[in-house]
């Protein structure tokens, strides 16, 4: 594996505030968005709603962001990343709120597409200050970082909100979640500085005709490209892991909540290591050796009978590391691909089609696999580790063209 000839150097003090702030941010983001699957069941026998009416409010937060994050495109190298991100933070507390104030399916239905127009836009954003703020060769450190908020999520975010809503009400892990939010948004205020240096070369264009061009640009294209393998591969299994582990593998719903906690809590050690050496080494070489990784986890994972929960939560924390060691190199090339004046629209088109991307993969997981009964086993999980890995294998192919536009730029 080729090493890199330059040293990645260590992070100034407002650099390790920027790396806190834009965590916590994707953590409050994140868990706003994961928090809905474990309230189902709360939230169907309260508002009296149907699965197929629950589908919709967890679906409606994707599509919403999808759609606002490609609307936001344009607009997003026109301003100081610092205004945008707080008033796009803003609208996402004010729907979260309004998740906590909702009487009825049609009032939270809502404020789920509320908090989706502008939760969805955060993403690119805080990608954009993260490829504005810190150089090529820290970026993988930065990323594994930041991206440790989905581990935190599932550790101390979820467990804590299923706690709050046995106690007091679905209502209160929203309220939760925005206590957290508005403390964060203080500190963005108060801390943060500035992002303008984009501002200095920006264009004049229209901001649809920015947004145009962009989409239109070629270099751009591959990586968009990219980005969809990699959101529908890495999606495509998600929604079906619980009732394939409690149905097929035989684990009990008391032992589920072990299985995701102890994957988190071994990210927090996965996750900044992949970083460091994506630094430190190829980033294209970790990816790939990610890829093979998640290949051969993915079909071991899609062929288990009844087994030890022990030996669950192994294969659980190797499928995770193989997941990680591609996502964290391939989003850090994917930020060296645009222009500075792009960026933000780059972003905001990139974060758009991974919702649109993972949105579809779930959609053809459904179509793949089958279950006779809410209790019989999943059928054809074995067919869908086929389809993933074949899904992740062409990726390889894209990111290797990513990773000659970022060398060549």
């Amino acid at each position: 594996m080729q090493q890199n000839n330059i040293q990645p150097k260590p992070f100034s003090s407002y650099q390790k505030l920027l790396i806190a702030i834009l965590a916590l941010l994707q953590f409050t983001i994140i868990l706003d968005f994961m928090i809905i699957s474990p309230l189902g069941d709360m939230l169907m026998k309260d508002l009296s709603v149907t699965t197929s009416q629950f589908g919709l409010i967890v679906s409606c937060y994707a599509f919403s962001a999808a759609i606002s994050g490609i609307m936001a495109a344009g607009f997003a190298d026109k301003y100081d990343r610092k205004k945008l991100l707080i008033f796009f933070y803003a609208g996402f507390i004010l729907g979260t709120l309004l998740c906590g104030l909702a009487s009825n399916y049609y009032l939270l239905v809502a404020a789920r597409i509320i908090t989706g127009i502008f939760g969805g836009v955060i993403g690119s954003i805080v990608m954009a200050i993260v490829a504005d703020m810190f150089a090529i060769h820290q970026r993988g450190r930065v990323m594994g970082m930041v991206q440790m908020a989905f581990a935190a999520s599932q550790i101390l975010g979820i467990p804590a909100g299923i706690f709050l809503a046995n106690h007091f009400g679905w209502h209160s892990t929203f309220i939760m979640i925005v206590m957290v939010a508005a403390i964060l948004l203080a500190v963005i205020v108060i801390k943060m500085n500035p992002i303008v240096e984009h501002l200095k070369i920006r264009s004049n264009k229209n901001p649809f005709l920015h947004l145009w061009h962009t989409i239109a640009n070629t270099r751009y294209q591959t990586g968009f490209i990219a980005t969809m393998f990699l959101a529908i591969g890495g999606f495509m299994m998600m929604p079906f892991t619980s009732p394939f582990l409690i149905n097929n593998v035989h684990i009990s719903k008391h032992q589920l909540p072990f299985v995701f906690m102890i994957t988190g809590v071994s990210s927090i050690i996965v996750m900044p290591l992949i970083g460091k050496l994506s630094d430190r080494f190829d980033k294209f070489s970790i990816f790939t050796i990610g890829s093979l990784v998640a290949v051969a986890m993915v079909n071991i994972y899609t062929h288990l009978q009844v087994t030890p929960l022990w030996e669950v939560a192994i294969i659980n924390i190797l499928l995770f590391a193989g997941i990680m060691s591609r996502m964290i190199p391939a989003t850090t090339l994917n930020t060296g691909i645009p222009v500075m004046q792009d960026r933000g629209a780059f972003m905001s088109i990139t974060t758009s089609l991974q919702q649109m991307a993972g949105g579809l993969g779930a959609l053809i997981a459904g179509l793949v696999v089958h279950q006779k009964t809410t209790t019989s086993p999943i059928e054809h999980f074995d067919l869908l580790g086929y389809v993933v890995s074949t899904i992740i294998l062409l990726c390889i192919w894209f990111m290797y063209r990513v990773n000659r536009m970022v060398k060549d730029k």
